[in-house]
């Protein structure tokens, strides 16, 4: 078994991206194996790393279809609606609350009616 390569920060070959540049530019590693390492030091902690891909192995980003559409779609809305007033909060229900902030704390001021 070989070793990844490992490159200092920023100084990564031509031709490699980590994923989120390859999602920038509307591609996807596709099943490719990594093909090197970036290792960014950091001060008392161990070394920030990030995985590389081949930019030319990469394959284009599946389109979103209308089913994967409208199910994140009623995945946020879940996340927005709270479980105790039954009303969209606005924003995503804190997990440790479990409701929206206006049930979770009653006394600092009423819940939207």
């Amino acid at each position: 078994m070989s070793a990844l390569p490992v490159y200092p920060w920023r100084l990564a070959p031509d031709g490699l991206a980590t994923r989120r540049q390859l999602r920038a530019a509307g591609l996807r590693p596709g099943g490719q194996d990594v093909v090197a390492q970036l290792e960014r030091p950091r001060y008392r902690r161990g070394p920030l790393v990030a995985f590389l891909y081949r930019i030319d192995r990469a394959l284009p980003v599946r389109p979103m279809t209308t089913a994967k559409h409208s199910a994140l779609a009623a995945a946020n809305t879940a996340r927005r609606t709270c479980p105790t007033c039954q009303r969209d909060a606005g924003y995503v229900i804190p997990a440790r609350l479990g409701e929206c902030i206006p049930c979770a704390y009653p006394d600092s001021e009423p819940c939207a009616a």
